[in-house]
This record gives structure tokens, C-alpha cells and sequence, in this order.
């Protein structure tokens, strides 16, 4: 019988457990798509097609901070040009970069037990604070001459 963990069994659980780590992922990014894409095209800073970097490992490390970025920077210019008061003035940066961080950190022995669960805790919170802002989005009209060719 020999070992009970074989080299294929471990390449067997990593395929069973891959949809339940990319199925997360993909609803994320389409979240955060969907909120850029209700934003007008002069108000976005990031392409929603480059937000699917965030699928690739270890790049997404890097590129998430550039995304949070970009809607942060795409939402505050939305939401001046819609007049829609907001308390943030950079929209969900401030618990996506600490998001960014700790998921970094991630990656840090020891430290990243640690980093790991803040950053799913963090994550959870800014997906619905984007999903929250997307809402927002909807609720208020988005001024003439300013529609969306997406829409």
C-alpha cells in the first residue's frame, strides 16, 4: 500500500478543490466589473477587461493593489460626476489596500497564517462594499450625454 498521500492524490484533490477557490474569484471580478462598467467612460481609470489578471497567481499579488486603485479612482470620479455625496473620498481604497496588504503578507512564513485569514476577512468586506457602491450607482441617474455605450 505504501504512503497514504501519493503524489497523484494530491493532484487529484487539487483539481476537485480548484472550482471551489475559482468560483469566488470570478463572482469578485464580476462584481467589480459590473460597478466599473456602470461608471461613464470618462470616469474610468481601469479597463474592466484587465480586472481578470487578478485570476493569474502570484501576479495578482501586485495587480490587486493597481485595481483597487483604478476603481477607487473611477468611482470617486463617478460619483462627483453623478453628485452623489460620499464620506470617502476615494471609494473603498483605504480596506482594499489594507485587502492588498495582508494579502501579501500572505506569503510571509510564519506571518502568513495570519495574513491569509485577515485578508479573506478583508475581502469579504470590500466585495460588498463594491457591490454596495454598484447599488448606489443604480439608484442614481447617470447625467445626459454621459450614457455608457455598455449599457
Amino acid at each position: 500500500m505504501g504512503d497514504l498521500l501519493q503524489p497523484w492524490h494530491l493532484l487529484v484533490l487539487f483539481f476537485f478543490f480548484l472550482p471551489f477557490l475559482l468560483l469566488p474569484a470570478i463572482f469578485y471580478i464580476l462584481t467589480l466589473s459590473r460597478a466599473l462598467t456602470k461608471c461613464s467612460p470618462a470616469s474610468i481609470t481601469i479597463e474592466p477587461g484587465m480586472l481578470w489578471l487578478l485570476l493569474v497567481p502570484f501576479v495578482n499579488l501586485v495587480w490587486h493593489f493597481f485595481v483597487v486603485t483604478g476603481l477607487a479612482r473611477s468611482l470617486s470620479n463617478e460619483f462627483r460626476t453623478r453628485n452623489i455625496p460620499n464620506m470617502d473620498p476615494m471609494p473603498g481604497q483605504s480596506i482594499g489596500i489594507a485587502m492588498c496588504v495582508c494579502g501579501a503578507c500572505g506569503i510571509i512564513p510564519l506571518l502568513g497564517f495570519f495574513g491569509a485569514f485577515a485578508y479573506l476577512v478583508l475581502w469579504i468586506i470590500y466585495w460588498a462594499k463594491i457591490a454596495e457602491f454598484s447599488r448606489i450607482l443604480d439608484q442614481v441617474p447617470m447625467p445626459r450625454g454621459g450614457q455608457n455605450a455598455s449599457i
